[in-house]
């Protein structure tokens, strides 16, 4: 018989062989359906919240239909298993029908297939783009990222700030991406960063830059990097032909090549960003960006591949340029069929430029929107000579407050938007760019940051001291947003908003980067 400490032990070896068990059979798996309705089944709205009705469907004899003529927005929602979704990629997708609904206040308004994601650390609110007006059944999709340590997951349907009506039918959330495992670090040497100097610290610019700027940047101010825009404009929704895409990309290039004798001059290395990539579209800002097309196009995405062979032979051997930054912040807000992912994207570019330059620094940076929230979900590629990047504008509320329209004023230290900012919160946001170099024993580069020049009481100011300390003590390569671009950036012009003209003495903000530049070796 055996004794108690043995049945003591027995008992907790069998509990651990049970939780191990469970966890490999309650680990998600790619297409695993994790909500699903057709509407139906009896009582097929007992489990949401909110008020619908069921009509007629998609091919079928019942829909979910909202209507809202007046009053509050009109939704109904349905709480999901956020403990089996955490750190998956999820795919939404829906039939959807119009009728008469009205326009959007806000890009975020209107038609809502969403999903509403709580963690501790923040809310998101990926959803599918649906239009307005009336339309007969279209698909909707969207694709989001669930946090590791997201607390609560909430489906939700309806309209919100717009009247009209709308029918939803064959709801369904499946994954679409299982939790990236954290592997075994296998780089005990030293962390390759591409350059042998102590730092790399300067600006990103527009590919409109003239020389003299470029010495002011390079000889007076002593910066030793730019990060060159390949950038092209575009009006929101706006796409651009792949027929067009080589004479605008050939004409950028030209002046890169123009420019190249310049940076060498003035001590400038360049990192080469591809701001526009084949297949996107235009955006909020004015360019035509990565989101949507990109990874919905299976000839944008060979295209892609072969833009950047054409640009490596092209600069092949150039000392001048640090690294090629494969697409400025990717956003997969849906992976279209015969389509790769970014981490699948990144890693063909990456080896199509391996097979023609072999020693080249590549630069990713993560989906969605290059943050650092992303990269958990990214797995270091497999090759040598890469370093990974991370754009910072967190909390977005101060950095951008007023750039796109007038609203609620923040300042830096202090509350924003129901939390409170300071320099440990920085850190915070970032951790995931400081677990990712730890774990990985990689190089990071902040290729953005910055602040409105017009936030409250100098806070730009205090905000870019307390990142720029954070860089520097995580050893990280940085270049500000940005030297001569658009002026509510510049840390040549002061705080008011209505002078666009540079100011007569510099900045604080101005000041604050020439101090850290003074510091850089060429």
């Amino acid at each position: 018989m055996p004794n108690h400490q043995q049945m003591k032990r027995f008992l907790t070896l069998l509990a651990l062989c049970l939780s191990l068990v469970q966890a490999v059979f309650s680990a998600p798996s790619k297409g695993d359906v994790l909500f699903q309705t057709d509407f139906e089944a009896a009582n097929a709205l007992g489990a949401w919240s909110g008020q619908a009705q069921l009509e007629s469907g998609y091919q079928s004899a019942h829909s979910a239909a909202i209507e809202r003529q007046t009053g509050p927005s009109r939704i109904i929602s349905v709480r999901l298993p956020a403990e089996q979704m955490r750190g998956c990629t999820v795919l939404g997708s829906a039939m959807v029908k119009a009728e008469n609904v009205s326009a959007k206040p806000n890009s975020w308004n209107g038609i809502k297939f969403m999903l509403a994601i709580e963690s501790p650390a923040r809310k998101l609110w990926p959803q599918a783009e649906i239009g307005t007006g009336s339309f007969d059944w279209q698909r909707a999709v969207f694709s989001a990222r669930i946090p590791k340590d997201a607390s609560g997951v909430t489906l939700i349907l309806g309209l919100e700030a717009v009247t009209g009506k709308a029918w939803f039918d064959d709801v369904k959330i499946a994954v679409a991406k299982t939790p990236v495992v954290i592997a075994a670090r296998t780089n005990s040497g030293p962390v390759f960063r591409g350059h042998n100097l102590p730092r790399l610290r300067g600006t990103m610019i527009s590919s409109s830059i003239d020389a003299e700027s470029l010495r002011v940047l390079g000889q007076d101010w002593n910066a030793n990097l730019i990060r060159w825009q390949l950038t092209r404009s575009g009006r929101a929704g706006q796409s651009m032909s792949l027929d067009t895409y080589d004479r605008w990309l050939d004409s950028e290039l030209k002046k890169l090549g123009a420019a190249l004798p310049w940076c060498e001059k003035y001590g400038l290395r360049v990192v080469l960003d591809l701001h526009s990539p084949p297949g996107g579209k235009g955006t909020s800002g004015g360019y035509i960006g990565s989101d949507a097309g990109l990874f919905t196009d299976k000839a944008a995405q060979d295209k892609f591949v072969q833009v950047w062979r054409d640009m490596t032979r092209r600069f092949k051997g150039n000392k001048q340029i640090w690294g090629f930054d494969l697409a400025n912040e990717p956003v997969e807000t849906v992976v279209g069929e015969n389509c790769e992912d970014w981490q699948a994207l990144a890693e063909r570019a990456a080896r199509a430029i391996r097979a023609i330059d072999p020693d080249r620094t590549l630069i990713v940076e993560p989906a969605p929107w290059g943050g650092p929230e992303g990269l958990p979900d990214l797995v270091p590629l497999p090759l040598s000579n890469v370093v990974y990047s991370v754009h910072m504008y967190q909390p977005h509320a101060f950095t951008h407050q007023g750039v796109f329209s007038k609203g609620q004023e923040y300042r830096y230290p202090g509350m924003i938007e129901g939390k409170y900012w300071d320099k440990a919160q920085l850190e915070a946001a970032l951790q995931p760019a400081i677990d990712f170099q730890k774990n990985y024993g990689v190089h990071i580069y902040i290729g953005e940051f910055s602040a409105i020049r017009w936030a409250p009481e100098n806070s730009a100011y205090r905000y870019l001291k307390d990142l720029i300390e954070i860089f520097e003590a995580h050893g990280w390569d940085w270049s500000y947003h940005a030297f001569r671009e658009w002026n509510g950036w510049s840390v040549e012009h002061g705080s008011d908003r209505q002078n666009n003209a540079r100011a007569s003495e510099p900045t604080d903000r101005q000041k604050l980067l020439c101090g850290w530049f003074a510091r850089n070796q060429k």
